[in-house]
């Protein structure tokens, strides 16, 4: 089970984590989003130690939901270092998230990207 994050601790939690972080924004009357769960259960196994899967009722938390201009539910948002990396906006299959959670896990940390933005080194 993914713990539940309330806007009052969302930028302690997601924001200032030192590893990435998956954001899985749901609602109780969601049912694509309760039938995710268990993969995302599965995937916060797999990755222990290296990413966090937290749920946000979007229902819950509408200044979040506004923030984040979430338009359908479920919505999956990837953090690393604060800042928002990846976005899968609605479910279409175990799949997408695999490919969104390995590209997030290969990129480098915020500050090697910031280094090569100063020296002028491609980025993709």
């Amino acid at each position: 089970m993914n713990p539940t994050i309330r806007e009052i601790n969302f930028s302690q939690e997601v924001l200032s984590s030192s590893v990435p972080v998956l954001v899985h924004f749901w609602a109780p009357w969601c049912g694509i989003c309760r039938m995710i769960t268990p993969l995302l259960n599965r995937f916060q196994e797999e990755y222990q130690g290296q990413l966090r899967i937290v749920d946000v009722n979007a229902d819950e938390s509408l200044r979040l939901a506004s923030y984040y201009q979430l338009t359908t539910l479920p919505t999956l948002i990837f953090f690393r270092n604060g800042e928002v990396l990846k976005r899968i906006d609605g479910f279409s299959g175990r799949d997408d998230i695999r490919q969104a959670l390995d590209w997030v896990m290969r990129q480098a940390p915020l500050e090697e990207v910031s280094a090569g933005l100063s020296t002028g080194l491609p980025l993709e």
